[in-house]
């Protein structure tokens, strides 16, 4: 299989603390790749260094041939990411949201109003399109930004926690629209979740973190065959532990704390 990401001996240093240590992976183009890690594992700097947010302190990536750090517009072409966080624009409506997102992709008129169209229909938010989305429920926020990260049929699809909030049928509905696409466009998509059995259910490779480093990756069955455990989930407790991680408020507000600074 032709890899679309490679990773090799990354790590991210935040004024002494190692975020990442020594990190190495690949990811196959058209693979639905799982990365699972306890809070503060890691895995938020990893996705930000793969998607130009972050430069790495050591190490190499590439994202479908390209150097995120030496060419971050010719990188972010090949990707769409569905951040955690909320990054609409609450004074937009829902169709002036996608419409943004599509022009600054390029993509045509006559096209990009049809695919509005497909994906807001498919999310259930056609009926909604002009309405403003400051007035949209958390669901119907996180339906939408899943269908503008869609919009330009990106060979990457970067999806950081995309189901949460979402009851367990659109989260099935949108995960066999998402299998069904990358198998059709053979897009690769990369996600983090905390429904590890979206992942045992989803993923061709499952890769964990945890104190920076890759500690287990492999299909969920070689996985839970390695622990000796019956499904992914305790498979997951198995490797990584059963504490509750105290570590991640100081891990995060150092990682704050360089990036304000380095942004003065």
């Amino acid at each position: 299989m032709e890899n679309i990401i490679e990773v090799k001996n990354l790590s991210k240093n935040f004024k002494g603390f190692k975020a990442v240590d020594d990190v190495s992976f690949s990811v196959g183009k058209g693979q639905m790749f799982a990365f699972l890690g306890p809070n503060g594992a890691g895995k938020t700097t990893l996705i930000k260094m793969l998607t130009t947010l972050l430069h790495p302190t050591s190490g190499t990536i590439l994202i479908d041939g390209k150097n995120p750090v030496k060419e971050q517009d010719e990188t972010r072409r090949a990707f769409s990411i569905v951040f955690q966080d909320p990054s609409l624009d609450d004074k937009l409506t829902a169709y002036e949201n996608m419409e943004f997102h599509a022009v600054l992709y390029g993509e045509k008129k006559n096209t990009r109003k049809e695919r509005i169209e497909n994906l807001l229909k498919f999310m259930d938010l056609w009926d909604r399109r002009n309405d403003l989305v400051e007035h949209f429920s958390g669901g119907m926020k996180r339906r939408l930004e899943i269908a503008r990260g869609l919009i330009h049929y990106p060979k990457i699809l970067f999806l950081d926690e995309p189901t949460i909030g979402l009851d367990i049928q659109t989260r099935r509905y949108i995960w066999e629209y998402i299998g069904e696409l990358s198998e059709k466009e053979k897009m690769t998509v990369f996600f983090t979740t905390h429904y590890i059995e979206e992942a045992e259910q989803i993923a061709d490779c499952v890769t964990i973190i945890d104190h920076g480093k890759i500690i287990a990756s492999g299909t969920p069955k070689q996985l839970e065959e390695r622990t000796n455990t019956s499904n992914l989930a305790d498979a997951f407790i198995k490797l990584t532990g059963e504490n509750i991680r105290e570590e991640e408020a100081g891990n995060v507000e150092r990682m704050r704390s360089f990036q304000r600074m380095h942004r003065r």
